[in-house]
């Protein structure tokens, strides 16, 4: 791994996950979820500092590379702004992530999306229905935040960490879209995908104007249990892994 000279200073395992910051931001961009400039994904830089990287604002996320993340504290105060291009982030943007970065540790990646099938369901007063194998996956685990307007006041950070609770992985912000975190950056890919994947299947579902099946509690117990067990876990890198295979023609544009 060759970490360009201008991030010389930068230690080897930050370098490592600015890489792959940089990757899950062209698959994002690569499988359409996606809204201009508008939303972020962040990812905490490994050691005691309580420093995060976040997308600079104004770039797309097809444009984004390792090299041109921003690191912040918790405050949203830039790190490292001397030569290193454009410093400037979206403040609000990160209110969002700093509130999930500061209650839970453990979730290493924070993505959140303004997709059309994430924000159609986020207006559903139901919510996600429990009418897809993708859906289950968060069946008992999906959170909800009521919308509050842009993020931009502070005292929301605790509302959205509180919502989100201890456990739970995945958000819908009402009236707004989806919001997940993982313990490391291929985990938090699978959360997305498969939360926006949920959500395109209950659109489609309800755009036919049939009467729905819905599984019974039983058994959407058993598949939320199945989808909790250890052996599903192994699946998450072998995914990215493949995922990263699929762009791989981009991987000399974003590893610099």
């Amino acid at each position: 791994m060759t970490i360009p000279i201008e991030y010389q200073h930068a230690r080897k395992s930050e370098w490592q996950v600015r890489v792959e910051l940089a990757a899950l931001y062209r698959l994002v961009a690569h499988f359409r979820m996606t809204d201009l400039i508008y939303t972020h994904i962040s990812a905490r830089v490994p050691g005691p500092e309580e420093h995060f990287l976040i997308n600079p604002y104004g770039s797309l996320f097809s444009e984004i590379t390792a090299g041109s993340l921003v690191k912040v504290d918790l405050a949203g105060e830039v790190i490292e702004t001397e030569g290193l291009g454009n410093r400037w982030i979206n403040p609000a943007g990160f209110t969002i992530h700093s509130a999930l970065h500061k209650a839970r540790p453990d979730l290493t990646c924070i993505v959140h999306t303004h997709t059309a099938a994430g924000i159609a369901v986020s207006a559903q007063k139901q919510g996600l229905l429990p009418i897809s194998q993708h859906a289950l996956k968060f069946y008992g685990r999906l959170s909800y935040h009521q919308y509050e307007g842009i993020a931009l006041d502070h005292s929301e950070r605790e509302r959205l960490a509180a919502d989100l609770g201890p456990t739970n992985k995945a958000m819908v912000l009402i009236n707004h879209g989806l919001l997940v975190g993982g313990r490391t950056i291929p985990e938090a890919f699978d959360q997305i995908y498969f939360l926006e994947r949920a959500c395109q299947a209950q659109l489609a579902a309800q755009s036919g104007g049939a009467e729905l099946h819905v599984p019974s509690d039983a058994v959407c117990s058993h598949v939320a249990k199945q989808y909790r067990e250890e052996e599903y876990a192994p699946w998450i890198e072998p995914a990215w892994a493949a995922v990263l295979r699929e762009i791989s023609a981009q991987r000399e544009s974003y590893e610099r």
